[in-house]
């Protein structure tokens, strides 16, 4: 049985573009402000650099040293962190979200769909399989940014109890990211995070944020009014109230079955 209650931390930020170690200090700052224990400090996409086709600009050295951050990180606020960086693998690049415990364990999950507007694909290499975390008996999916236009992708086969999404979501279509973030939370009757980024990013493109949790009926959680600003904010999710929601209502009872052609 999990534990009734998941503190859940995410961070809303402007980014440094290409700069992991100006980045890094950040958040340092921005995580050693958090007071309060957590469970589980979330991250934007690509939160070392913002939203770079320049993966040149994450040298080994860099790459390594982020992953070692991460995983300081989480031993020092005895939680796991997440967040998606540039990782070069062979002669491969995928944008990668980590997810590091405190014990330094760690694992991770490739973004599938790659965002070809930006010329994305051409830059990286997609990934090819979900990832599934248990943090104290919680079931987490962690998904990235373009994903969230898939429903398919998200579907809720896992029986997960929180959906996430990190992003650099751009300001001129926030109004999709405010409406898939809770159409993802009420189809897959589960709580459904997302994580933004806000500011301006080095090709002149603006960030809104509206990072936001939603409950397993769409309704927002998180209380931050004024969306486009930086901000850190703890959520506190009620295991008990969603499984009372979704005995009462049988939803996921009735979905459908179907197999993914990856």
């Amino acid at each position: 049985m999990p534990n009734e209650k998941l503190q859940v931390s995410f961070i809303q930020s402007n980014l440094v573009w290409e700069n992991p170690e100006a980045n890094l200090r950040l958040f340092s700052e921005k995580i050693d402000a958090i007071k309060q224990e957590v469970d589980l400090i979330v991250l934007p996409e690509m939160f070392t650099t913002g939203f770079t086709m320049h993966t040149s600009c994450v040298t080994p050295e860099l790459q390594e040293m982020s992953l070692e951050w991460m995983k300081t990180t989480a031993k020092k606020k005895n939680a796991r962190v997440m967040g998606s960086v540039i990782h070069h693998e062979n002669e491969a690049v995928f944008n990668r979200l980590w997810v590091v415990s405190p014990d330094g364990n760690q694992s991770f999950y490739d973004k599938k769909h790659l965002f070809t507007l930006a010329k994305e694909h051409e830059h990286f290499s997609a990934g090819k399989q979900k990832l599934l975390v248990e943090i104290k008996g919680w079931k987490i999916s962690p998904l990235i940014c373009y994903d969230l236009r898939f429903p398919v992708w998200a579907r809720n086969v896992e029986d997960y109890d929180l959906l996430l999404y990190v992003a650099n979501w751009p300001e001129i279509r926030v109004n999709a990211w405010d409406a898939l973030l809770k159409a993802r939370a009420i189809e897959n009757m589960a709580y459904c995070l997302g994580v933004n980024r806000s500011g301006e990013d080095g090709k002149g493109f603006a960030y809104s944020g509206h990072s936001a949790m939603y409950d397993m009926l769409g309704n927002q959680i998180s209380t931050q009014d004024n969306k486009s600003n930086e901000f850190v904010e703890v959520v506190e999710l009620d295991y008990n109230e969603l499984q009372k929601t979704r005995e009462k209502l049988g939803f996921l009872k009735d979905k459908d079955s179907f197999s993914l052609d990856i």
